[in-house]
């Protein structure tokens, strides 16, 4: 490989690189806001926080830094370490993607199941109808509500999930949100919410009869082609990051055993050698 295309292959990937590094710290800083802020998410799934999207931008974040961090060094000090480093992340990072979707594809029903059962442990043990929060820190209650409203559903897996909490021991009731969309009667005006007669009822007629574990897997089939082209660009992201550190640790490494040749150290014998048949000639 010529001089200006071993050139273009280091610009290139160090670039590459940086971009990187600039949206892993766009990652960390969504994280730790979201970690500040919407600590009310937290709550849906306390007994496992890692699910949280605060943890996965965090984490995001943090493998994107030590990528880009051991590629630009590697790209910009021509150093064959950081390099087989780069690339030994990068085939890891494959690998445990591929293990992570086998897993969760095999899996997938008992994965269901405990999800299920710590966001009811969390309706169960952190609803607060009386606690909104805020716009910039919404609270369990008004998360639940948005969720409910936006998917017209009830409940984890059905309204059932709702009766006997502790923030309405010993009753059958459901949050406002729980109430259908058509049931004029009971809505108040001007609020969005509904009145007492419709989620303190009792009557599921008058409530949505999904739960949102449902609609929401009904949503990620729907939009599975959105689903699709995100993986497919952080594949081809990954793979475009893979090639060019294998291209560029073998350029290193072929520059580097033509270096010493390209320099002819000085030898006393060539030397000698060089003055003997110079006298030759002359006589």
């Amino acid at each position: 490989m010529g001089s200006s295309g071993y050139n273009c292959i280091r610009s290139t990937f160090c670039w590459f690189n940086v971009l990187i590094w600039i949206c892993s710290c766009a990652f960390l800083g969504a994280g730790l806001w979201l970690r500040i802020t919407f600590h009310g998410y937290s709550s849906l799934l306390p007994e496992n926080i890692t699910f949280s999207a605060d943890t996965l931008f965090l984490g995001i974040g943090a493998i994107g830094f030590l990528l880009s961090f051991f590629g630009c060094c590697g790209s910009w000090v021509e150093s064959r370490c950081f390099l087989c480093v780069y690339i030994f992340l990068i085939i890891m990072l494959f690998m445990s993607e591929f293990l992570v979707g086998a897993i969760a594809f095999a899996f997938r029903s008992a994965l269901t199941r405990t999800l299920s059962n710590e966001l009811r442990f969390g309706i169960e043990n952190h609803y607060n109808a009386s606690d909104r929060g805020s716009l910039a820190s919404p609270s369990v209650a008004s998360i639940w509500d948005n969720i409910q409203q936006n998917f017209e559903c009830c409940g984890v897996t059905s309204y059932e999930d709702w009766y006997n909490i502790k923030a309405w021991s010993g009753k059958n009731w459901v949050p406002n949100s729980c109430c259908k969309r058509n049931i004029n009667a009971f809505q108040v005006e001007g609020s969005g919410d509904f009145g007492n007669e419709c989620w303190k009822s009792e009557n599921p007629e008058l409530w949505f009869d999904k739960g949102c574990v449902h609609s929401f897997q009904n949503w990620i089939v729907k939009h599975l082609h959105v689903v699709g082209t995100i993986g497919l660009v952080i594949a081809s992201i990954q793979l475009i990051g893979l090639l060019c550190s294998m291209l560029l640790f073998c350029s290193v490494k072929r520059r580097s055993k033509r270096s010493p040749e390209s320099y002819k150290s000085y030898s006393p014998s060539s030397a000698d050698l060089h003055s003997k048949n110079v006298t030759s000639w002359e006589d």
